[in-house]
């Protein structure tokens, strides 16, 4: 894991174990199609590496939140879908936009995650103890 993910207890000035912060009062807001403003191509590469790395290294966030564009990433066709079951499975909790869905047309081919609302969205900013947008 990378060395920001690890901080120092210090007890009567004896250093105690290395102790790992914990992600899971983490949210991550998916708002594009991908990752970054470029071309698509790249987008999609990042993001198909963002969530790879996610998965691979253990880091996972408690909620991962889809609207605007980013609900087409849990839909049929994505690029993403392997690893967003993945991260699924080890209990990270997809929500998605409802709205967004239904005005991409996309409602049916919700292919992982909850359908949830704008309620939902809010809800998992404010209990969460750091958000991160991408």
């Amino acid at each position: 894991m990378c060395g920001w993910f690890f901080y120092y207890v210090f007890s009567n000035t004896k250093q105690e174990e290395l102790m790992e912060l914990s992600a899971s009062n983490t949210v991550i807001l998916v708002t594009r199609n991908g990752m970054g403003d470029s071309y698509t191509t790249l987008q999609q590469s990042l993001i198909v590496k963002y969530f790879s790395l996610l998965n691979e290294n253990n880091i996972l966030p408690s909620v991962i939140c889809f609207y605007t564009d980013g609900v087409k990433l849990a839909v049929t066709g994505s690029p993403v879908l392997d690893q967003l079951r993945e991260l699924e499975r080890k209990g990270v909790h997809l929500i998605l936009c409802g709205t967004c869905l239904a005005f991409y047309e996309l409602t049916d081919q919700v292919q992982v995650g909850i359908v949830g609302g704008m309620t939902d969205i809010i809800e998992a900013q404010f209990r969460a103890s750091k958000v991160i947008s991408i």
